[in-house]
């Protein structure tokens, strides 16, 4: 048992199981989108004393409170205890851009230690700078990446095809425009 669960499963063993856990969802009359705990979160410490946005019936959303919890332990568990470290495939004309970029380690660990190993300024700058961004579009947007690409495709919002036309985009000059600015 242990090694069916260790291995890598095929992308349609994954996708049914999303697809099972969204008609479950939109059954119990429940939206998913990661995002949307960070809400939850302030609104249970307190920040609805300062803020009216976190003023709400945050017990409402326990049960993605919860998801979170368990997408956070399975993770772990599935990274530390399931894995054998496997690093993803990588195609070699995208390793040997990075490398032309510095990123020496590509192909041989999961996380770039050349960003997430040093403290250096510059690092610190980009993490916080980025996840800035990535804050602020996801409130702007109204959701995240899995919040609008998997809760509101499924449903079939128009605004959530738009979000993730606009992820899609955002990725691509990310990867093709910004990426080799900022690592130059």
């Amino acid at each position: 048992m242990m090694e069916l669960i260790a291995q890598p499963w095929p992308w349609y063993v994954g996708g049914a199981l999303v697809a099972f856990i969204m008609l479950l969802l939109i059954v119990l009359g429940k939206t998913f989108g990661f995002s949307s705990n960070f809400r939850t979160i302030c609104a249970a410490l307190g920040a609805g004393k300062s803020v009216s946005f976190f003023k709400y019936d945050w017990k409402a959303q326990k049960w993605n409170l919860l998801f979170l919890a368990g997408t956070v332990i399975g993770g772990y568990i599935g990274a530390y205890w399931l894995s054998d470290v496997q690093v993803p495939d990588v195609s070699s004309a995208t390793i040997q851009d990075l490398r032309n970029l510095g990123f020496r380690s590509v192909g041989t660990t999961y996380a770039p230690p050349e960003i997430f190993d040093s403290l250096s300024v510059r690092n610190v700058l980009i993490l916080l700078v980025g996840g800035l961004l990535v804050g602020f579009g996801t409130r702007y947007a109204g959701g995240c990446t899995s919040g609008h690409a998997i809760t509101g495709l499924s449903s079939l919002q128009l605004p959530s095809l738009i979000a993730v036309i606009g992820f899609f985009i955002g990725g691509l000059l990310m990867v093709h425009v910004l990426f080799p600015l900022i690592f130059q």
